[in-house]
């Protein structure tokens, strides 16, 4: 579908967006050397950078891992290149080697139980919060629990938002751009 928006969105800079925000702005520049374009994006909200950046950080039952699996498949499945590039980078932080990237974004991975958890983050997403029974029972069955159940949820609507956020303002990506499947 065509971004067919007449209002342009460029990233703002730390001399336009609220004093709280010129603060996150320098500590992610501390924290990253830099501001990702699209945490830039939310601070055209007062409050959306600091509201997102504090449930993103929020403690999970899920490892780093995990979210990485769940962040690339929910950003392949919603269509987002910008959250597809930055998860394949976050993701090789994060112990991943570029087959199992590559497969994380095809929808599997050769992990039994990593492979039911991207099926099932996969499954939820094209489905707006439904899923077959028996990726959920998969899930079950690989060891997770419904704490695990709530927080897969709740990482799936943190990228879900970024997705959104990148899908229609299309600000510039600023990482290595995603291969095409």
């Amino acid at each position: 579908m065509e971004n067919l928006i007449k209002t342009e969105f460029k990233v703002p800079t730390r001399e336009q967006v609220s004093s709280t925000n010129q603060e996150i702005f320098d500590g992610l520049n501390k924290a990253l050397g830099m501001v990702p374009n699209l945490y830039a994006t939310l601070a055209y909200s007062d409050n959306g950078l600091k509201r997102y950046l504090d449930f993103q950080n929020s403690k999970t039952s899920l490892s780093n891992k995990e979210k990485e699996a769940i962040n690339l498949i929910v950003s392949q499945e919603n269509g987002c290149i910008y959250c597809q590039s930055a998860h394949l980078v976050l993701g090789k932080m994060n112990g991943f080697d570029d087959a199992q990237l590559l497969d994380i974004r095809k929808g599997k991975s050769e992990n039994a139980k990593l492979n039911a958890l991207v099926k099932l983050a996969a499954d939820l997403t094209k489905n707006r919060g439904n899923a077959s029974t028996g990726n959920v029972e998969d899930f079950f069955n690989q060891g997770y629990t419904k704490e695990n159940l709530v927080d897969l949820i709740l990482q799936i609507s943190d990228k879900t938002a970024m997705n959104y956020l990148h899908n229609l303002t299309k600000v510039p990506v600023d990482f290595p751009i995603a291969p095409a499947l």
